[in-house]
C-alpha cells in the first residue's frame, strides 16, 4: 500500500500503478489519499482532515471513505512561515543561530550574556544545504520549545503579563521569549496586518480554511464533518492549536452546530496519522486483492 495527496492526478497514479506491477512486480497494490488513512486513524470514515505541515495547510472532506475533491482548500500558512518569522525575530535580537556541528565544548553563561563556546577542531567543509539544514534543525527546536498560541487573541498588554520561556542554544547562549512566543504563530489565525510578503496565494486562517471547506460540501454532510474535525501534521502540535481552533470554528457557525476538534493520542499519531496502525492495518487487509493478478487486473485484453 501506498499513499498520495488528494489532489494527485490520474496520470501520476497511473504511472505509479505502472512501475510497482511492470518494475517491481508487486503481487498487488493499493493507492489511498492520506486524508483517507488519517481519518480512519481516528476511527472515523466522515471528517475533515485539516494537514498543517511545513509548506501549506490543507482541509480536506471525507465522506465515508472518499474524499470530496470539490470541497478542497489550500493554505499557504504552516510551518515554514512560523520559521521564517522566527528567523525575522532572532536577526532583530541580534541572535547567531550556531548549528550543533560546530561546537565543541561550551561554559553556562548567564541569561543575555555572550556564550562561551569553542568550535571544533579541523572541522571538514560543508555543503551550504547541510549547514542549512543543521540550522533549521535548531530553529524547529526552538518553536517546539516555546511557540504557543494563545486561546484568543490578546493584546500586548495581556500577552506580556505571562511568564516568558526560556531556551538554549547550542553554542550555550541563553535568550527569554515572551510576548514573541504567542505573536509568532498568532497569523495563522488573524493573517491580517502581518508581513506575508514571502508567501503566495490566498491567506485563509485556520478557521476560514475549515469553514470554505464545509461550506462546498453538500449540506447534509455539513455536520458531521464540523463534529469530526481531524488534525494532522507536526504544526498542529503546538500547545494550545486545537483550543484555538474550536474556539475561532464555533464562531464560524451557529450556536446548534456542535464543532469538535479529533487531536491524535502522541505526538506520532499526529505527524504521522496516514501510517498509524490502525489505517494501514484496516485497508491492507480489506484491499488485499486490489490490484492483484487473481483479480485479472493484468489480463491481457484480446482485440476484437
Amino acid at each position: 500500500m501506498m499513499s498520495e495527496v488528494a489532489w494527485n492526478r490520474p496520470a501520476i497514479r497511473h504511472k505509479t500503478c505502472e512501475v510497482m506491477f511492470e518494475k517491481y512486480n508487486v503481487p498487488a497494490f493499493f493507492l489511498c489519499k492520506n486524508a483517507v488513512l488519517a481519518a480512519f486513524a481516528s476511527g472515523r470514515s466522515t471528517a475533515l482532515v485539516l494537514d498543517t505541515g511545513s509548506v501549506q495547510t490543507t482541509a480536506i472532506p471525507v465522506h465515508d471513505g472518499y474524499v470530496l475533491q470539490h470541497g478542497i482548500v489550500k493554505s499557504p500558512l504552516a510551518g515554514n512561515f512560523l520559521a521564517a518569522q522566527m528567523r525575522e525575530h532572532l536577526k532583530d535580537q541580534e541572535i547567531e543561530v550556531v548549528p550543533t556541528y560546530k561546537v565543541a565544548g561550551k561554559e553556562p553563561v548567564k541569561e543575555g550574556e555572550t556564550p562561551n563556546w569553542t568550535i571544533k577542531k579541523n572541522l571538514p567543509v560543508v555543503s551550504s544545504s547541510y549547514h542549512n539544514y543543521m540550522v533549521d534543525c535548531v530553529i524547529e527546536d526552538l518553536m517546539q520549545h516555546v511557540l504557543q498560541v494563545h486561546d484568543r487573541p490578546a493584546s500586548d498588554e495581556d500577552l506580556n503579563m505571562i511568564p516568558a520561556n526560556s531556551f538554549e542554544f547550542p553554542n550555550g547562549h541563553n535568550a527569554m521569549f515572551g510576548a514573541e512566543r504567542f505573536k509568532i504563530p498568532e497569523p495563522l489565525f488573524d493573517p491580517i496586518g502581518t508581513n506575508l510578503r514571502i508567501l503566495g496565494g490566498d491567506m485563509l486562517a485556520m478557521q476560514h480554511v475549515v469553514s470554505s471547506s464545509i461550506s462546498m460540501c453538500d449540506v447534509d454532510v455539513r455536520p458531521s464533518l464540523w463534529s469530526n474535525v481531524i488534525l494532522a501534521g507536526g504544526t498542529t502540535l503546538m500547545s494550545g492549536f486545537s483550543e484555538r481552533l474550536t474556539t475561532e470554528c464555533a464562531a464560524k457557525t451557529t450556536s446548534s452546530m456542535k464543532v469538535k476538534v479529533v487531536t491524535g493520542g502522541n505526538t506520532s499519531d499526529r505527524i504521522f496519522s496516514a501510517w498509524s496502525v490502525l489505517p494501514s492495518s484496516l485497508l491492507s487487509a480489506t484491499s488485499r486483492n486490489c490490484g492483484s493478478v487473481n483479480k485479472n487486473t493484468r489480463r491481457k485484453v484480446n482485440s476484437s
